[in-house]
């Protein structure tokens, strides 16, 4: 069958009528010359076949030539080729058989049985097998049989439910009749599988070939050092300069990514990758954030967020990818502008402009409102920067909802995991990161002396307030400084900061160094949660004291976390700290409690060496091995259910949690770490009676606690959705199912096997 995904130039009514004529008039000339030259011309038989061969063959070349560009098949729908071409085969078929019957006739002729004319003409009209339709079947009506396998519904599991939205929606828009459909169950079925490849192709099509890739258009790449290119792509769209800071940190930093590139080559293999075109939309620095992240860089604003972006930026340059950076609305939407079908609801991804799109919640938003309908063909290219990340529970939309969870951020309906988050919250996203700048090299540390000062981390006002005692407590074995911004052209207002607090005003990155360098700790005051500051402290040699909450600081209790899709309780003011380095560079405590507090301290203190500390993971080297991971392994645009490839089997295991356990507990309590693409694997009672459960019932339902069994009554459930499955869900009375991977120390987001 000619491929039904092809344009093709109709031909018209004359050319039909032209064709025609000259295949009745070879007819009635072979009619003639077998009436009159019948005896003896044993020799004329042969040159009459080839003759209706070659004919065959040149009317066959030719309208395939005319044809090429159109859609074309017996599902195709209206005004195409089809019908031509079907007719012309009975017509053909017909003129064989009255032949044939004339060889009958003049059997002394032509010594050629019917069935041997009949198989050597036939296939160049139609190949045929058993399941084929014969050329007069389809006058009579008669279709393929489109229908879905059970293993084919097991294995994809979206197409059932693609195929019913098809029946009742395929008239919404004319993309669909252009693809071909035309309402019928095949022409549905042939167009989810060849252009969105929701359904399996063989329902329609018995043998699919695999197509073979041209590898002389691939274009591979290997690290790029060159800063001014990557200058040249980071161009401030307008006079706000909102690109400034981040430039000045890629300058500064600059070298060390090109170091950390050579010494990851050789470790590893990076030459061979794949190039891939990536789209950069930072939305938080675009005008319509309101957010004025861009007038604020350099006057004392959030910078945690421009750390990361500038980090991903550097990281997807220097490992060679093509990169398209927008910040302003009207940047992306000229980009999109470029693709004619973006905003169809039709999800081919062949034309796309990019394989890759990396933005943040508002430039997901902007996103939206620019492709509309078109959204779909998109989603599973995104990558979210996600500070703070979002659970399985507040991402699916329908489930936010009917539990009323759902928030501004949350509901977007993609895969958990392409969430990238600042610190490794949660399994359910992943970990992306930032690098802790290093300002001082080794000459420089060896003119600054350790004080004993106690330097304080925070450069606002505000987050001084109620602290007086604590600060008050530390004072009697420390020198107190702080950087606090202090706006000249502000009113005189009430400040929070303590009068023996030495405030050394906000601080340029290098000299913000210096100060840590001289003090022996940096004082947390219970916020900002999770920033960067902590993590160059400790780089520097300075021990971060970390406040300890005593009720878990969360959406339920606190304002700042009001509206963030994730209900994860914070126990300290930096949790990876806390978690992944702890002890002698982190001391997490009760800064209400003195007694503590100073107790603490005089341990800290009785140790004379103040080392600095760097985990891998926020290097430059260790970023670009993560990410790079991520890159040639992660692809959401395969929507056939099957085990996960990546990370590997060999670092996986499967655990089984206690009675009212997550998943996430569950395997850090064996050393391991939950890893969500992998649920998929265990969501049947065949893997639950290998983990030596028998099940006494099974079920399916869509929640965040499954797949797991009840420990009383022995019941099973298993997910229904696969948008819930979630490392985080915990659940009393049940004991959740859980697959664990192994991890680099120093590199969380990695499994030993996965590099």
């Amino acid at each position: 069958m000619v491929s039904p995904w092809r344009w093709r130039i109709i031909p018209n009514s004359r050319q039909l009528l032209v064709l025609a004529c000259l295949l009745f008039l070879f007819w009635c000339m072979t009619l003639y010359r077998v009436s009159n030259f019948s005896l003896g011309k044993q020799k004329e038989s042969e040159v009459l076949k080839n003759e209706i061969i070659s004919l065959s063959e040149k009317y066959v070349r030719a309208l395939s030539r005319e044809n090429t560009d159109i859609v074309d098949g017996p599902y195709a729908g209206r005004f195409t080729a089809y019908d031509l071409k079907k007719t012309m085969a009975v017509l053909l078929e017909s003129m064989l058989e009255r032949l044939s019957r004339l060889e009958n006739q003049v059997h002394h002729v032509m010594n050629v049985s019917n069935s041997s004319l009949a198989n050597l003409t036939r296939p160049l009209l139609t190949e045929q097998s058993e399941d084929s339709i014969h050329a007069e079947d389809l006058i009579l009506g008669k279709t393929e049989a489109c229908m879905l396998t059970e293993q084919d519904k097991q294995v994809y599991t979206k197409c059932e439910g693609k195929l019913e939205w098809m029946r009742q929606m395929w008239q919404s828009d004319a993309c669909y009749a252009s693809y071909g459909v035309d309402g019928s169950e095949c022409s549905f079925l042939m167009y989810l599988s060849e252009v969105e490849g929701w359904c399996p192709k063989r329902t329609w099509k018995k043998n699919v070939k695999v197509p073979i890739e041209d590898k002389s258009k691939v274009q591979y790449i290997d690290t790029n050092d060159d800063i001014e290119g990557l200058m040249k792509i980071l161009v401030d769209p307008n006079e706000r300069q909102g690109y400034a800071w981040i430039r000045m940190r890629i300058r500064k930093m600059w070298p060390k990514w090109v170091l950390a590139a050579g010494n990851l080559k050789e470790k590893q293999k990076l030459e061979k990758r794949r190039r891939k075109k990536i789209l950069v939309h930072l939305g938080l620095l675009s005008k319509q954030s309101g957010w004025g992240f861009a007038e604020n860089q350099f006057k004392g604003g959030p910078l945690g967020e421009l750390v990361q972006w500038s980090d991903l930026i550097c990281t997807l340059y220097v490992l060679g990818h093509q990169l398209t950076i927008t910040s302003e609305t009207y940047q992306l939407e000229k980009i999109l502008s470029k693709l004619p079908a973006a905003n169809s609801p039709c999800q081919s991804r062949t034309d796309l402009p990019v394989h890759i799109i990396y933005t943040d919640i508002v430039g997901l938003r902007q996103f939206k409102r620019y492709v509309k309908g078109g959204y779909g063909k998109f989603s599973c290219l995104l990558r979210i920067v996600d500070s703070f990340g979002t659970e399985p529970a507040y991402n699916l939309r329908m489930y936010a909802k009917a539990h009323k969870i759902l928030t501004s951020w949350g509901g977007q309906d993609l895969l958990p995991q392409q969430f990238f988050t600042m610190f490794p919250h949660s399994p359910d996203n992943s970990f992306m990161g930032f690098v802790v700048e290093q300002h001082l090299n080794d000459s420089d540390v060896k003119g600054i002396k350790r004080e004993n000062w106690a330097l304080v981390y925070g450069k606002n006002d505000y987050m001084y307030e109620g602290k007086d005692k604590y600060l008050n407590t530390i004072k009697k074995r420390l020198e107190v400084h702080g950087t606090v911004y202090v706006d000249a052209k502000a009113k005189t207002k009430r400040s929070y900061m303590p009068s023996f607090v030495t405030n050394h005003g906000l601080q340029k990155p290098e000299d913000f160094h210096v100060l840590l360098r001289k003090s022996k700790i940096f004082v947390g005051l219970g916020f900002p949660y999770e920033g960067p500051a902590p993590l160059e402290a400790i780089a520097n040699g300075a021990v971060y004291l970390n406040p300890k909450f005593a009720t878990p600081h969360s959406s339920k209790n606190i304002q700042f976390f009001k509206g963030k899709p994730t209900a994860r309780e914070l126990t300290s003011q930096h949790p990876y700290a806390e978690l992944f380095i702890g002890e002698p560079y982190v001391y997490t405590v009760n800064m209400h409690n003195d007694t503590q507090v100073l107790k603490v301290l005089d341990k800290i203190l009785q140790n004379k060496e103040f080392t600095s500390h760097m985990p891998y993971e926020f290097t430059e080297e260790g970023m670009l091995q993560r990410m790079n991971a991520y890159i040639e392994h992660q692809n959401w645009c395969q929507f056939q259910k099957q085990e996960a490839k990546w990370p590997p089997h060999s670092a996986i295991s499967f655990v089984m949690g206690a009675d009212g356990q997550s998943c996430k507990d569950a395997c850090w309590q064996q050393g391991l770490i939950c890893e969500p693409s992998h649920f998929l694997q265990i969501n049947s009672a065949r893997s639950m009676k290998q983990a030596k459960v028998d099940c006494s019932r099974e079920d399916y339902v869509a929640d965040i606690f499954y797949p797991g069994y009840d420990p009383h009554s022995k019941e099973c459930v298993f997910q229904k959705e696969e948008l819930l499955f979630s490392c985080v869900g915990q659940k009393t009375n049940f004991c959740r199912f859980c697959p664990c991977r192994n991890y680099i120390k120093g590199q969380t987001a990695l499994c030993q096997e996965c590099l």
